[in-house]
């Protein structure tokens, strides 16, 4: 299928093909097109320019064509961090919360994280894939062509090896992007309370074997926190999964700071992730580093919490990325439209960086730098077009709104728009 975008009022992310991230010092630079066009060919972008050295289309057969007079062009939403495979939504314990109860109470109560993973052991994976493949339909609709996804509800054998084999059907079944994290470590369940030692031992000797030998991880993850996993903990996690090829994404720094993010740089993890609670030594251990600092605002924004020094991590020029955090207990959405007004008002980020960080450093989040996040000759034709608005800032300054016209992913629309002819 070939794709013919035309007449765009700009080709926003415009970076030389061979950047693979984008540090925070340079983050505010994001390079546009102006009155472009760009075409697209199984897939792959083919080319693009500027309207005025538009070479023409002489074989208008099997041709896809978007007619972008007005509005901008940029690369999909790439989502780095998500737990979109669950049974069922906690809305009970959002007025819990509104009654004043903590995200930690309503968890010491037999909420929160292992709420989910009753329910979920309780779910067959036929129906688990059903419900996870329309959120994501509807996070593709905003713009979203690439995430990660989570296991961390099932805290057994069985069903995290369940829930792994839930997003292999989702990569098969959907169009976009997708990468598999084994979240095992994502709290300590009933039947190990008193076996820390146990629960360890079955997800690094039974667990990711498994998941090794049937490809059903792209990297290893644990919730590096107080009541949660310790350090040693997370170190003896990500060294198993890095015995079996998994790099490590991990959750650090969301309540407390503990040293998961010394620990996991040490360890070579690509992202950590979450970084609400920063001291100074975590900003030392992450600067010069190749680990790719994450904020999740809308998570934040959720549960009253702390927003990530978005700040501090760009002045010490680290590739700043944004994710969703899209779960059940504290972020019933993965709306990126939001995330970029959340990323603008709250987290202080120009327009600029915060496409930036929700694109190329997203992708290079998830190991995807090569294929998506910016437009360039050879990557995915995987595109949002706008609506008709007056600035590139109009898209996070009028929040709420639906700001995008049509969504392509490999060259082929996935929301067809007023633009596409």
């Amino acid at each position: 299928m070939r794709l013919l975008i035309k007449n765009a009022r700009a080709l926003v992310g415009t970076h030389p093909a061979e950047l693979r991230r984008i540090t925070g010092r340079s983050m505010a630079g994001l390079p546009m097109l102006e009155d472009a066009w760009l075409t697209a060919d199984d897939g792959r972008i083919t080319g693009f320019g500027p309207m005025a050295e538009w070479p023409g289309i002489d074989d208008w057969n099997d041709l896809t064509v978007v007619d972008a007079e007005g509005r901008y062009v940029l690369p999909g939403w790439c989502d780095p961090h998500t737990h979109t495979v669950f049974a069922a939504p906690r809305d009970g314990e959002f007025v819990d919360r509104i009654r004043g109860l903590s995200y930690q109470e309503i968890a010491a109560r037999g909420g929160g994280i292992l709420n989910s993973a009753r329910m979920l052991r309780d779910m067959n994976e036929d129906d688990l894939f059903e419900q996870a493949k329309a959120r994501l339909e509807v996070m593709m609709a905003q713009g979203t062509v690439a995430a990660e996804i989570k296991s961390g509800y099932g805290l057994s054998l069985d069903s995290e090896l369940k829930m792994l084999r839930v997003v292999k059907r989702l990569k098969e079944a959907l169009p976009l992007q997708l990468k598999a994290t084994l979240l095992a470590a994502h709290a300590l369940p009933p039947e190990f309370k008193d076996d820390r030692a146990g629960y360890l031992d079955l997800i690094v000797n039974e667990l990711l074997p498994r998941v090794a030998e049937e490809g059903l991880a792209d990297f290893v993850d644990v919730f590096c926190e107080t009541n949660y996993f310790t350090v040693a903990e997370l170190e003896r996690v990500l060294e198993a999964g890095a015995a079996h090829g998994l790099p490590g994404k991990v959750h650090v720094n969301q309540f407390t700071s503990i040293g998961g993010i010394q620990a996991a740089v040490a360890h070579g993890a690509l992202s950590v992730d979450h970084l609400e609670v920063m001291e100074p030594a975590d900003l030392d251990a992450l600067a010069g580093s190749e680990t790719i600092p994450t904020l999740l605002p809308s998570c934040s924004f959720f549960l009253g919490i702390p927003y990530g020094p978005a700040r501090e991590l760009m002045e010490r020029d680290l590739p700043l990325a944004l994710a969703t955090d899209h779960n059940p207990g504290s972020t019933p959405s993965g709306n990126m439209n939001f995330l970029l007004s959340l990323a603008c008002i709250r987290l202080r980020m120009l327009p600029e960086e915060a496409v930036n960080a929700m694109t190329l450093n997203a992708a290079a989040a998830m190991r995807l730098e090569e294929e998506l996040g910016s437009i360039a000759v050879g990557k995915r034709a995987s595109l949002i077009v706008t609506g008709r608005v007056p600035s590139l800032a109009y898209l996070p300054y009028a929040f709420g709104q639906d700001h995008l016209d049509t969504v392509i992913i490999d060259g082929r629309p996935v929301r067809a728009g007023a633009a596409l002819a």
